[in-house]
């Protein structure tokens, strides 16, 4: 069985802009939250799987941190079944020890053992000086 892109677009909607995602399970549908907060962008060398939490195969380089981005259409685009970034996910530049980037994830935490809800691959390397980002556009998540 497939979804379709409509209801995609509603469940990326829901957890990413907080928009009520509506004639789901009645005519009210499903709400957003109250307050909307944001999701953590979490940095993994190795594929976290299926069962991981958001320090599964985290990266360590020297200075890294989870990036926090608004639960807002400010934050996310989503369109056809797919999820991007509205402006630039920046990371904190990488100090003595680098890493090697394979995966990415997006979670509930700023740090520590979180609910890691999504993740993606994505090829970075990080060194000395560094600062990797997702540009606008360029973290693509979809349901597919």
């Amino acid at each position: 069985m497939s979804a379709t892109n409509a209801f995609e677009d509603k469940v990326l909607s829901l957890y990413f802009t907080n928009a009520d995602a509506a004639n789901i399970g009645d005519a009210t549908g499903l709400r957003g939250s109250t307050t909307a907060g944001s999701v953590f962008i979490s940095l993994h060398t190795a594929d976290p799987g299926e069962t991981g939490d958001q320090t599964t195969s985290e990266t360590a380089y020297t200075s890294y941190a989870r990036v926090a981005v608004a639960r807002s259409l400010a934050g996310w685009t989503v369109a056809t079944g797919n999820c991007d970034n509205d402006a630039a996910i920046v990371f904190p530049t990488c100090g003595a020890t680098g890493s090697t980037i394979t995966h990415f994830g997006v979670g509930s935490a700023t740090s520590g053992v979180g609910s890691r809800d999504l993740n993606g691959t994505s090829s970075l390397t990080v060194s000395t000086g560094i600062t990797p980002q997702f540009a606008i556009g360029a973290l693509d998540v979809s349901l597919d």
